[in-house]
């Protein structure tokens, strides 16, 4: 039965995340003809502070949410994720407003210019998403999840696709981002139970029982998403907009359906899996049915892409985005390793492991950092996005490889603990 109620759950989640995938996928074939490949390369640059800054905004403290023992607990550490996200975008409101009035914006946001303005209202609304989503979570509310990120996803594609009719066209891709993603808040804050009202003193006190979200896991993926985004962050510092928006594209429709996949899946195997640990139950066996059903399917599809990528996107999405085939084929293996060790992501916050994860995304990162100076070096972009991709391979092979010998182990212990019961 508890098999058949995961399959179920992740069913639901999948539709709402798929359907999501859908629409967001389906507006590229207007969007590409309407933006052009430097609004793309903007775009990119825009949307890869995003993703390094939110990690400081909530310190990973959502993932709490669901391991806490008690749902007063799990109220206390979203109250205390809630005002600390505010108080994040806030003070980045701040910054940002200064250094765009006093003409002080550094490197990459320079080019931005006052879409800078737009980035600490992206990370509010996508802080105060996770806490929620987390919040449904932890209850197994998945129809609202999937509900806010269709209705996200599905006024993103509105808005970007307004504004750029408009002309409104390097501020229409993330105006319209900010706009979907508050329009998707909403949906939450409709569906939302009333929230326990818990005192500052424990709020305190359950951020600091869950302290090694902020110490290990957001200290990880704080590097994990800076590396990540260094062809954004640095090489665009070094290279034609127009090669960093082939890019960005070609990662969009390799990473992006991945990505659903993967917060469809690790959700619904976070709470099962903390609940199995919570009561001593075995839980190999719904990992090792996952891996074997999505990697059975995902194999023919990913050896596909690799011959189809560069006709597909051409005829597609127009000759100006030739090109992105070669690095949608530099990405695959890569991409390919992700949907397995992504999704089990969380085993290490389910047994405390995260200190060791930890070490595993400093050695990404030098091999990441390596692969861009190679790239600046021989400017060569092709080069340094093949680097790029094959020490993320490497990296995801490495963590899949250790995900599955920690869950091993607590096997080991439930079937000697099962044999001294008796």
């Amino acid at each position: 039965m508890k098999n058949r109620s995961i399959v179920r759950e992740m069913g639901t989640l999948l539709s709402g995340n798929v359907l999501a995938q859908v629409i967001t996928l389906a507006a590229y074939f207007a969007l590409t003809r309407i933006f052009s490949t430097e609004d793309y390369g903007l775009y990119a640059i825009f949307y890869s502070y995003i993703e390094v800054l939110i990690i400081l905004s909530t310190c990973k403290y959502e993932l709490a949410i669901v391991t806490a023992d008690t749902d007063r607990e799990a109220a206390a550490v979203s109250r205390f994720t809630l005002k600390l996200n505010a108080m994040v975008s806030f003070l980045l409101l701040t910054v940002a407003l200064a250094l765009w009035l006093t003409g002080s914006l550094p490197g990459n946001f320079n080019q931005l210019g006052w879409m800078v303005l737009l980035i600490p209202p992206m990370v509010f609304f996508c802080g105060t998403s996770r806490v929620y989503s987390f919040l449904f979570n932890r209850d197994h509310r998945y129809r609202t999840m999937a509900a806010s990120e269709t209705v996200n996803a599905a006024s993103a594609a509105v808005f970007k696709i307004g504004l750029g009719l408009l002309g409104i066209l390097q501020a229409g891709l993330p105006v319209g981002t900010v706009a979907g993603r508050a329009v998707g808040n909403l949906v939450y804050r409709m569906k939302m139970k009333h929230l326990e009202r818990c005192t500052w003193s424990e709020q305190r006190e359950a951020a600091r029982k869950h302290h090694n979200f902020p110490r290990y896991v957001a200290t990880k993926d704080f590097i994990n998403s800076f590396s990540g985004n260094l062809p954004f962050l640095w090489l665009a510092l070094y290279f034609d907009r127009a090669d960093v928006g082939l890019f960005s594209l070609a990662l969009t429709f390799t990473f992006r359906p991945i990505n659903i996949l993967n917060v469809a899946f690790e959700q619904v195997l976070y709470a099962r899996t903390a609940e199995g640990v919570r009561e001593h139950r075995s839980i190999a066996r719904n990992i090792k049915r996952f891996l074997l059903g999505t990697n059975a399917i995902a194999l023919p599809l990913f050896v596909l892409a690799w011959f189809v990528a560069e006709p597909v996107f051409a005829f597609c999405f127009g000759g100006k985005w030739a090109g992105c085939g070669i690095y949608v084929q530099a990405l695959l293996p890569w991409v390919f390793l992700m949907l397995s060790s992504t999704s089990l992501m969380f085993i290490s916050n389910v047994f405390n492991t995260q200190r060791t994860e930890f070490g595993f995304y400093l050695v990404l990162l030098a091999l990441r950092i390596a692969a861009i100076a190679i790239g600046i070096n021989t400017g060569d972009f092709l080069l340094a996005i093949r680097l790029y991709a094959a020490a993320g391979a490497l990296v995801a092979a490495s963590l899949l490889a250790w995900y599955l010998w920690q869950v091993q182990r607590y096997e080991k212990s439930v079937i000697t603990d099962s044999h001294e019961c008796k």
